[in-house]
């Protein structure tokens, strides 16, 4: 997925393979760290405890769909950076690298990114 959004600036890289090779290993440095972080993975977000209440597996269930629908419509850069850094846990370096662009540039577009979620819950 991370070399789909880089499809257009593959050209700029001499070597694809290691390009791929890179993005999986933080990919699996990510993935030792946030077990050991304590980051939630999104599919147990969706796991119900036995002791909840129906009504609150039900409201929990659509607090998510309204979670999910709300970065669903972000920009497709801003969704994708926004998930890198919450959902997969990567630094804001990692994923300047990841997407090509300067660490600064990711800073804005998830400060965006979470400044339009978080109007469509707290409405002004």
């Amino acid at each position: 997925m991370k070399l789909w959004f880089l499809r257009d600036r593959l050209e700029d890289y001499r070597s694809v393979e290691s390009l791929a090779s890179v993005i999986t290993r933080h990919l699996a440095i990510s993935c030792i760290r946030s077990r050991r972080a304590g980051v939630v993975d999104i599919d147990e977000l969706y796991d119900v405890k036995g002791d909840e209440s129906t009504e609150m597996k039900i409201i929990r269930e659509e607090s998510l769909k309204e979670i999910f629908d709300a970065i669903s419509a972000l920009p497709d850069l801003q969704q994708s950076i926004l998930r890198m850094k919450h959902v997969e846990g990567f630094e804001v370096e990692e994923i300047a690298a990841i997407t090509g662009s300067n660490p600064g540039a990711v800073r804005v577009n998830l400060s965006r990114a979470r400044k339009r979620i978080k109007q469509q819950f707290m409405p002004n």
